[in-house]
C-alpha cells in the first residue's frame, strides 16, 4: 500500500464512523442492561458485581497483551485481529442467552467478554491511528461523539424495548449490532504496515519499557487515572445521587442521556481546540473539568439543577477520550503505537473504573453520596497536579531533542 494506493479519506471515514456507532451502540445494548439481566436469572446483586468486576478486571491483563501482540506481528491487519474478537464474543453471548449457564459458567462468559469485546476497543483507535500516521485525514474525535451518541440513543431504546418485551431482549438487540460492525469492519480498508517500513525500523517494546522511556506520558496517564477516577464512580453511582436529589428512574434516564449525548458537541469542539493550541493544553483542560464536575454536582441540592449541569461532560470526559488517543499517538514510538493505545485504556477506563467503583461504593455506604462527590474532586486535583507535571516533562523532552547552536542534526 504505497502512498499512491491509500484508500479515499470518505471510505476510511465512513467505515470508521460505523464501527464508533455501532460499537458503542452495542456497548449500551448490554452493559446498561447486564446487571438487570443477571439479577433476573436468579443471581444477587454481590454475584452482580463479581460478574461486571470480571469483565473489567479481564481488560487490565488482556489489553497490553492483544497490543503487544498487534506490535510484534505488523503483518497482520488489525481489522483482522479485531473482528475475530467480535466473531468469538458473538459466540459468547449466544451460549450466555440460549444456555442460561450458573454462576461459575456466567462468570467465565464476563470473563471472556470483557477480553474479547469490551476490551478490543483500543483496536479501533489504533486502526484509525496507522491511516492517520500515514497521511489521511480521519476525524477521530467526530467518530467518538458520534459513538456517545449512538450509546445514548441506544439506551433508551433498548430502555422501551426491554420494557414491552423483558430485559433478556437486550441480548438480541447486542447480537445484532455486533453483525453490524462486523459489516462495518468488512469495508474498512486494510492497513499494510508493509508498505510504510520505516513505521517498523524498531521492534515492538515491553510495556514496562514503553512506560519507563516515554515519561511524559506515563505521568500524562497518572493524570488520567485520577481524572477518570473523578468521574467515573460519579456515571456508575448516578442513580443514588439522583436519588438523593430526590429523583426516580424516569430521572436517571434522562440524566444518562443528556451527559453521554453532550459528548458530541464535545467532539467536535475538540478538533478546534486541538488546532488551536496543542494536545497537552487539551489534556490539562480535560482534566480541570473533570475534576470540576465533582465540585459543581455537590453544590447543587436541586435535581433540575443536576440534570442541566450533565452537559459538563462534553468538557470533561468529551475532550479527554480523543485527546487520549492522540496523545498515546504522538508520544510513543511508532513501533509501540498498538500498545500506547492498550496501555492508555489500561489506566483510565480499566484500572479507574476497577478502584475507583470499589472506593465509592465503600464511601456511599458509610457516608453518603456528597462524601463520594468529595472523594472525587481530590481525585481529579490530584489529576490535575500530574498534568501539570506531565506538560513539564514533554517542554523538557522538547528541548533537549534541539540541537545546540551550529551543531547537526543527526
Amino acid at each position: 500500500m504505497s502512498a499512491a494506493s491509500l484508500p479515499s479519506p470518505r471510505r476510511v471515514n465512513t467505515a470508521y464512523f460505523l464501527l464508533q456507532i455501532w460499537f458503542w451502540g452495542m456497548m449500551a445494548a448490554f452493559s446498561g442492561y447486564q446487571t438487570a439481566i443477571v439479577l433476573g436469572r436468579g443471581f444477587s446483586s454481590g454475584q452482580a458485581g463479581i460478574f461486571i468486576s470480571l469483565g473489567c478486571l479481564a481488560g487490565i491483563f488482556s489489553q497490553p497483551l492483544l497490543g503487544a501482540w498487534a506490535d510484534r506481528h505488523p503483518d497482520v491487519p488489525l481489522k483482522k485481529l479485531f473482528g475475530g474478537c467480535m466473531l468469538l464474543a458473538l459466540g459468547f453471548h449466544a451460549v450466555f442467552y440460549f444456555a442460561r449457564p450458573g454462576f461459575f459458567g456466567t462468570a467465565l462468559i464476563f470473563l471472556a467478554l470483557g477480553t474479547l469485546e469490551t476490551n478490543s476497543y483500543p483496536l479501533i483507535d489504533a486502526m484509525s491511528m496507522q491511516f492517520l500516521n500515514a497521511g489521511i485525514s480521519v476525524r477521530y474525535s467526530l467518530g467518538r461523539g458520534l459513538g456517545a451518541f449512538a450509546y445514548a440513543i441506544v439506551s433508551v431504546l433498548v430502555g422501551q424495548q426491554a420494557r414491552r418485551f423483558g430485559v433478556e431482549s437486550a441480548l438480541v438487540t447486542h447480537a445484532a449490532l455486533v453483525v453490524l460492525i462486523l459489516a462495518a469492519l468488512a469495508v474498512f480498508p486494510a492497513f499494510s504496515s508493509s508498505a510504510f517500513p520505516s513505521a517498523n525500523m524498531e521492534p515492538a517494546h515491553s510495556p514496562l519499557y514503553i512506560l519507563k522511556h516515554n515519561p511524559a506520558f506515563t505521568v500524562m496517564l497518572g493524570a488520567g487515572f485520577f481524572g477518570l477516577m473523578a468521574v467515573m464512580p460519579i456515571v456508575n453511582f448516578l442513580v443514588n445521587l439522583v436519588n438523593d436529589r430526590g429523583g426516580d428512574s424516569g430521572d436517571l434516564g434522562l440524566a444518562l442521556f443528556l451527559m453521554a449525548a453532550s459528548e458530541l458537541p464535545g467532539a467536535i469542539f475538540f478538533q478546534w481546540l486541538w488546532k488551536k493550541t496543542n494536545i497537552e493544553k487539551v489534556m490539562l483542560a480535560s482534566v480541570v473539568f473533570m475534576a470540576l464536575k465533582p465540585l459543581l454536582f455537590l453544590s447543587c441540592r436541586d435535581l433540575r439543577l443536576l440534570l442541566a449541569l450533565q452537559p459538563i461532560q462534553m468538557l470533561g470526559y468529551g475532550l479527554f477520550t480523543p485527546g487520549n488517543v492522540y496523545y498515546a499517538n504522538e508520544n510513543v514510538p511508532p513501533e509501540d503505537r498498538v500498545q500506547g493505545q492498550s496501555l492508555k485504556m489500561v489506566a483510565t477506563n480499566g484500572l479507574s473504573g476497577v478502584i475507583g467503583n470499589l472506593i465509592a461504593g465503600g464511601i456511599i455506604d458509610r457516608s453518603g453520596v456528597d462524601a463520594m462527590l468529595l472523594f472525587c474532586f481530590f481525585s481529579g486535583a490530584v489529576g490535575i497536579v500530574l498534568a501539570f507535571w506531565a506538560i513539564r516533562l514533554r517542554k523538557r523532552k522538547k528541548l533537549l531533542d534541539i540541537p545546540p547552536a551550529g551543531g547537526c542534526m543527526p
